[in-house]
């Protein structure tokens, strides 16, 4: 299975639509956002594009192939305008004997460290800044970035997850970084 990750959306429909294009070009079967999808947070000035309820039209139109995890900034009410699940705090994903811990990152991150085992992997967003790290528990931290307000000089990107290999692309589709687990 080919699963496109991506994080902190944030209400920007310009780069919702960007990231959904990047999906088709992909051509990849599902797509995993890692939260923060619809309001902008009080901590963030409004991104560019943005424009919430084009993006809930936006990513209801593909509610078949999304999931989803809870940001710091989901709602209830959010749960009740999209017609995917988004209120769950972490999904696991199993490949091979490794586990992925997909998070936004807000209640576990690398400061606060879920079970994991070495070769394991931490899937966090929040931090808007796109990375790939071993930690000293030996699993690996891997975060998207952010798609409409990236940070620390991060691109504005996604990860492609296939065949144990994490492909760091922008927007664009340009590969910045890979890993392998």
């Amino acid at each position: 299975m080919k699963l496109f990750i991506a994080s902190d959306i944030h209400g920007s429909a310009k780069y919702c639509r960007e990231l959904l294009s990047a999906f088709d070009r992909e051509e990849a079967d599902r797509m995993l956002l890692l939260g923060d999808i619809i309001y902008h947070g009080p901590r963030n000035d409004l991104p560019e594009g943005y424009a919430p309820k084009e993006v809930i039209a936006l990513l209801n139109e593909r509610a078949d192939i999304i999931s989803s995890v809870r940001g710091n900034c989901e709602a209830e009410v959010d749960q009740m305008v999209l017609n995917f699940p988004v209120m769950a705090e972490y999904a696991l994903i199993f490949e091979g004997n490794r586990t992925i811990f997909a998070t936004h990152g807000h209640l576990w991150s690398r400061e606060k460290l879920p079970p994991l085992k070495p070769g394991d992997v931490l899937l966090c967003g929040h931090t808007h800044i796109s990375a790939c790290e071993k930690l000293g528990c030996g699993a690996v931290y891997i975060n998207p970035g952010s798609v409409s307000i990236p940070k620390s000089g991060s691109p504005r990107g996604y990860i492609v997850f296939e065949s144990g290999v994490f492909h760091f692309r922008t927007l664009g589709g340009e590969e910045y970084n890979t890993y392998i687990i």
